[in-house]
């Protein structure tokens, strides 16, 4: 893998005058979402995954948020974030063109075990900060235009396994469980009592109930704990619905309403700001 710069990454690879984003799943690794976009004014609304996402920017910068803590990467720059860990983005400067994939643990567990010949009897994890590796950071994005261009599975295989593999090996580990605490049981209370009613009109009083804090109280922990209000949180909760209902071949205009949403325009508005796609993108990927 050869070293580059971020300066000659991003003068090989000029930026588009245009908003684009390509959206597909991979059969070959049990329907793994992946994206390559090139965004200029597109603003990424706080969120989170079900899946691990990683990825790493061609040319440009963007500015993200990741848990609470907020950086400017550009080229040679990865995105390591785990399954559940709220982040946002914006374009820096010009704007930026990166690729992402979005592998589950299953999947993720898997590749680990093939790629070493071990059982792997741990829950894998990435730090929380977005490393530079230059050389991990081109071989992705070598591995994943493999991806794109529909190879063989060999080659795909060979490749995707390969890079992901590396990026565990190097910036990799595994979960710790944090100390609960009284308040931390309350919020988790409050995010378990969204999860579960996400298609329903939750109020600040009836959320702080289950929580038994005050409101402010529940606003201002929710956020320390989570980096995110409950109402985003709950909005982000019908966003991840309303893909596993896409991913089953759902229509779009049937969704909104069933996730909560108010129309299908206040839908397709929140469903864009976290994904970089519309449902209709999203569903024909």
């Amino acid at each position: 893998m050869q070293n580059v710069s971020q300066k000659e990454a991003a003068e090989a690879m000029p930026l588009a005058n245009v908003e684009s984003a390509r959206f597909w799943r991979d059969s070959r690794f049990r329907d793994m979402e992946c994206l390559s976009a090139t965004f200029l004014t597109h603003e990424y609304a706080p969120h989170a995954h079900d899946t691990f996402s990683i990825g790493a920017i061609e040319s440009g910068s963007q500015i993200a948020t990741l848990s609470g803590r907020r950086e400017e990467t550009g080229p040679g720059d990865l995105y390591l974030i785990d399954p559940g860990v709220i982040h946002d983005g914006t374009p820096g400067g010009e704007g930026y063109r990166y690729r992402m994939i979005y592998p589950d643990m299953k999947l993720f567990i898997d590749i680990l075990e093939d790629v070493t010949g071990r059982a792997f009897h741990a829950t894998p994890s990435f730090s929380g900060w977005l490393p530079r590796d230059p050389q991990l950071a081109n071989a992705f994005h070598a591995a994943h235009r493999t991806l794109e261009r529909g190879a063989g599975a060999l080659e795909s295989d060979e490749s995707m396994f390969t890079v992901l593999a590396a990026i565990f090996a190097r910036h990799g580990s595994t979960i710790v469980v944090p100390v609960d605490t009284q308040e931390r049981s309350a919020v988790a209370r409050a995010r378990e009592y969204l999860i579960e009613n996400f298609d329903s009109d939750v109020g600040l009083e009836e959320l702080a109930g289950v929580a038994a804090l005050s409101r402010a109280h529940l606003i201002r922990a929710f956020r320390k704990e989570y980096h995110i209000t409950p109402h985003a949180f709950l909005t982000d909760r019908r966003v991840q619905v309303a893909r596993r209902l896409l991913r089953q071949g759902r229509m779009p205009a049937d969704i909104g309403l069933e996730c909560g949403f108010a129309d299908q325009a206040h839908f397709t508005r929140h469903f864009k700001a976290r994904t970089g796609v519309t449902p209709g993108q999203f569903r024909t990927g």
